[in-house]
């Protein structure tokens, strides 16, 4: 399925997302964390709708996703809010910046998307590299409970105006990851219904094995929230929020 569909079908997919709560929320970990509202890089953008929210409170953003067609729904909406955010096409893993980032996120479980432990670790090492010393990094991960007990393998449907979407699951015990099948079925004018496929793989980690990583990266691990609210993680989180930031020099030499 091209890409530029996919982009389409994903805001309708996102509609139940509350995105001004997560802005408002990164905005209020920001504040909390003592970091500094300046430049603020949003990873795996995807169509931009949580950088024009983080622009919206005053942020100077740049967006980057892997995705051109992502990308081109993302400038349609800056064309349409007139607000001042740069968009690059980047592969996370190759992150290159022309200079420092105050505050680094990633949201919507887009580091799951990432197929192995080196590519999180080669991802967190770019983040790093670019953060201003005491730059914070603030990003989501879907938990081993939620591919395990909630994906698992099974399948779920959505019907929304002119688009039903089915999501199928396979879960796979010996790395913890889900392979993914969408298939949306798109109303066309004369009332039938065209059919995309789009299939993808997430993989989740451990908390112990992303707190390492972290560490390796040269990060201090600030807090860690059950998804964007004050709530302390447990065993049937489904998404951990990770409050971050990198280790001054002198923090580094002491640790």
């Amino acid at each position: 399925m091209p890409y530029s569909q996919f982009a389409y079908f994903y805001d309708k997919l996102q509609a139940q997302v509350d995105y001004e709560s997560v802005a408002l929320c990164i905005d209020s970990l920001v504040k909390r964390f003592d970091g500094r509202k300046g430049i603020l890089l949003d990873l795996a953008c995807g169509t931009g709708t949580l950088a024009e929210c983080m622009a919206g409170l005053g942020y100077d953003v740049v967006g980057v996703d892997g995705s051109d067609e992502m990308l081109s729904a993302a400038l349609d909406k800056k064309f349409d809010s007139g607000l001042d955010i740069q968009y690059l096409c980047q592969d996370m893993t190759e992150l290159d910046m022309y200079g420092t980032i105050d505050v680094t996120v990633c949201t919507l479980d887009s580091l799951n998307h990432l197929e192995s432990l080196e590519k999180i670790k080669k991802t967190f090492e770019r983040v790093s590299l670019f953060a201003y010393p005491d730059g914070m990094f603030i990003f989501d991960v879907n938990t081993p409970y939620k591919h395990m007990e909630v994906l698992g393998d099974n399948t779920f449907v959505y019907e929304m105006e002119g688009l039903y979407c089915v999501w199928e699951n396979e879960y796979n015990d010996d790395d913890c990851s889900v392979s993914i099948t969408l298939d949306f079925f798109d109303e066309q004018e004369d009332g039938s219904y065209q059919r995309y496929q789009e299939s993808f793989k997430e993989i989740a980690f451990s908390e112990e094995t992303t707190d390492k990583a972290l560490e390796e990266a040269g990060f201090e691990i600030l807090a860690k929230y059950d998804d964007y609210t004050d709530k302390p993680v447990t065993y049937c989180t489904q998404r951990i929020v990770y409050v971050c930031k990198k280790k001054n020099e002198q923090e580094k030499e002491e640790k």
